[in-house]
């Protein structure tokens, strides 16, 4: 398996813990040099000291709350100067347990401005800085609830659906320039995520849950086989095929100058 790049650093996000710290180190690995950003700057300090130790690279820590604007102007701001940066990886992000119904609405307001608007404006000076550049990559981290939105909390299924349909877009806007795009749709991974959103995750059924590094392993080698879009426990990719395909059907009667036979 070709590693992704030969050199650069790569930005993450959500980079203490789960998905992000699992990332860290399989991107170190592969030679990338590492720009670690979260809220708990311990933890990344600890984790930084390992990976530079163990693998030879740089690694800078950014302690950074995205749902504060001035921290996450701050990281955007590295994206948009630090010419070295040849990877976002935009994992950081919030789940939330109930029914929209009685929630906490400004605990809502919070998570979309963590996992669509923080996601966003990453996304978009990473495009900006690597479309110039004619190189780079960019992966997202969404949700199989992108797809079963009917399956969980209604205002996290849609934030991810937002990262899906975000991605696929980008990647049209982005063709030919030199910068791959792509959205990886986790299931149930076994991260701190559950348990800060007041979900118990020990009530799942074990066969649903993946282990966070068998998860990034196959998340990246998505990456490297092209995938646009990456479904680790998906066993056959011709089912994916077959729901893009389907949806694509419905293009040319999406936007027609009648309606329907059955409105009439």
């Amino acid at each position: 398996m070709s590693p992704i790049r030969s050199q650069g650093t790569a930005l993450i996000t959500g980079a203490s813990s789960g998905i992000g710290a699992v990332y860290a180190e399989r991107l170190a690995a592969r030679g990338f040099d590492l720009l670690l950003v979260a809220r708990d700057e311990a933890r990344l300090q600890t984790a930084a000291k390992v990976l530079s130790d163990k693998y030879q690279v740089q690694v800078e820590v950014l302690k950074a709350d995205l749902t504060l604007k001035d921290d996450l102007l701050q990281v955007e701001q590295r994206l948009r100067e630090d010419s070295s940066i040849s990877l976002l990886l935009n994992n950081a992000g919030v789940a939330a347990n109930g029914p929209l119904a009685g929630a906490d609405l400004d605990q809502m307001e919070r998570m979309i401005q963590l996992n669509v608007v923080a996601l966003t404006r990453l996304a978009g000076a990473a495009a900006t800085s690597f479309s110039a550049a004619e190189r780079g990559a960019i992966i997202n981290i969404a949700s199989v609830v992108a797809l079963i939105p009917e399956r969980f909390n209604a205002t996290y299924s849609a934030t991810k659906a937002y990262v899906l349909s975000l991605t696929q877009s980008l990647q049209g806007e982005l063709k030919g320039c030199g910068v791959q795009v792509q959205a990886v749709l986790p299931g149930i991974t076994r991260t701190e995520i559950w348990e800060r959103s007041g979900l118990d995750a020990t009530t799942i059924p074990p066969e649903m849950v993946m282990e966070v590094g068998e998860m990034v392993d196959a998340s990246l080698s998505g990456f490297d086989q092209g995938e646009l879009i990456t479904l680790p426990s998906l066993p056959d990719a011709a089912d994916w095929q077959a729901l893009v395909a389907a949806r694509l059907a419905l293009g040319p009667n999406l936007s027609r100058s009648s309606a329907a036979a059955r409105y009439k």
